[in-house]
């Protein structure tokens, strides 16, 4: 079986850019932090603050309990997407690209002479070395292997900076001193259930058979894996975009139920920007509130398709009207449209007053603008008291639009 597979994982991206740009941070324990706050968490650390054991999703105060030495920034995304960019452009001048996966890990096909093990080492080496000149403090795992999950699988075992190759000669046994969680696509409550079904080394999840795999997992995904460790590369079909949504942890001065519901506002009307430029309808929207002392409160509701912010936001106020009578402080909130669709899937709603035409002009008109003059050069007021909060974020799997998504 070929060589198929180079996986390029840059390594502690977000905390890597920030001492990229930044000399003095250079060698020394930082968090990258969402916003500035000490009940906030690491959304990055550095190589330097995990030698601490500080991680992502590390807490402000346990991270200074660790490493009292800890230096933390606010996290600059629009900077990581462009050095993104930058980096993809950096492989593409060795070898194509074939997928982009997130905002630090994308994909190279194999072809040709670059199968064979010596020159698909030479490429990961003059990937490496073309990095190191731009951006030396930018490091990447390299992997390469047969299929993409395996050359995932190689590029976590050596960190930061390596380069590991499975070659198909070295299946199955190269695998078995992994752990079950070293594997993309197993986490706690799936190891737990792999665990029911007795199965709890990577030695007896290659000996299950498919059908066993199947059971395990309750779903094809089980026969997935069972390809995926043999080298094979899975047949998956793209799903359309079914939701798309924005959260955030709120700074202090926020956290309360006039704060959050102003940032639902700047979240909701973020969200109808990014849905419109996808050219899609809501018909459903749910608002997520969550309080350190009690349980979340969400609430949602079906709604005839539409990307009107009005509209969302008339939803918006009605949920707020069940709003818990609580002391307790509210510290993030998350608002989420799904069940999208397209124009052409919808029927025109019978019992529509507004006329269609006045609302895809209004639209029209306030992306226009804020895309021309700036994000908040118009708005509806209820956002008013958070236009600075919310700015962009990433998340796996979704690489933000600087036009249509940048916040200045």
């Amino acid at each position: 079986m070929a060589l198929n597979a180079l996986y390029v994982d840059f390594n502690s991206y977000f905390a890597s850019v920030e001492q990229q740009l930044m000399p003095e941070l250079r060698g020394k324990p930082i968090g990258v932090l969402a916003v500035m706050a000490e009940t906030t968490c690491c959304i990055a650390a550095s190589y330097e603050a995990k030698a601490f054991g500080i991680k992502t999703g590390t807490g402000v105060r346990d991270a200074c309990k660790l490493c009292p030495e800890m230096i933390f920034v606010e996290a600059r995304p629009p900077l990581y997407v462009e050095f993104h960019h930058k980096l993809i452009a950096i492989v593409e001048s060795c070898t194509h690209v074939e997928q982009v996966l997130s905002i630090d890990e994308m994909v190279c096909k194999l072809t040709g002479s670059q199968q064979m093990p010596e020159n698909a080492l030479k490429l990961a080496a003059k990937i490496k070395h073309k990095m190191a000149q731009q951006y030396p403090l930018i490091k990447c795992s390299i992997g390469i292997a047969p299929n993409t999950f395996l050359a995932k699988t190689a590029s976590n075992m050596h960190k930061p900076d390596g380069c590991v190759m499975i070659e198909s000669k070295d299946l199955p046994q190269r695998l078995f001193a992994l752990r079950l969680r070293d594997l993309n696509g197993i986490g706690k409550q799936m190891e737990a259930r792999l665990n029911r079904y007795k199965i709890t080394t990577v030695e007896q999840l290659y000996e299950a058979n498919k059908n066993q795999l199947q059971t395990a997992w309750g779903s094809v995904e089980g026969e997935r894996m069972y390809d995926k460790l043999r080298g094979l590369e899975p047949h998956y079909v793209k799903n359309a975009r079914s939701s798309l949504g924005h959260s955030h942890v709120m700074p202090p001065e926020q956290r309360n139920p006039i704060g959050a519901k102003a940032v639902l506002h700047r979240l909701l009307q973020k969200s109808c920007m990014r849905m419109r430029s996808y050219e899609l309808l809501a018909s459903k929207i749910s608002i997520k509130v969550k309080f350190r002392e009690l349980p979340s409160w969400s609430m949602e509701s079906a709604i005839s398709p539409t990307d009107n912010t009005l509209r969302l936001i008339e939803a918006l106020e009605t949920f707020w009207q069940h709003y818990p009578n609580t002391k307790c402080e509210p510290f993030a909130v998350g608002i989420s449209f799904s069940g999208l669709v397209t124009v052409d899937e919808v029927a025109r709603d019978l019992f529509q007053i507004e006329p269609l035409e006045n609302e895809k002009k209004l639209n029209k008109a306030i992306d226009t603008l804020n895309l021309k003059f700036g994000k908040n050069t118009i708005y509806f007021g209820g956002a008013h008291e958070a236009l600075k909060d919310a700015p962009m974020r990433i998340a796996f799997g979704h690489i933000p639009d600087l036009v249509v998504e940048g916040d200045v």
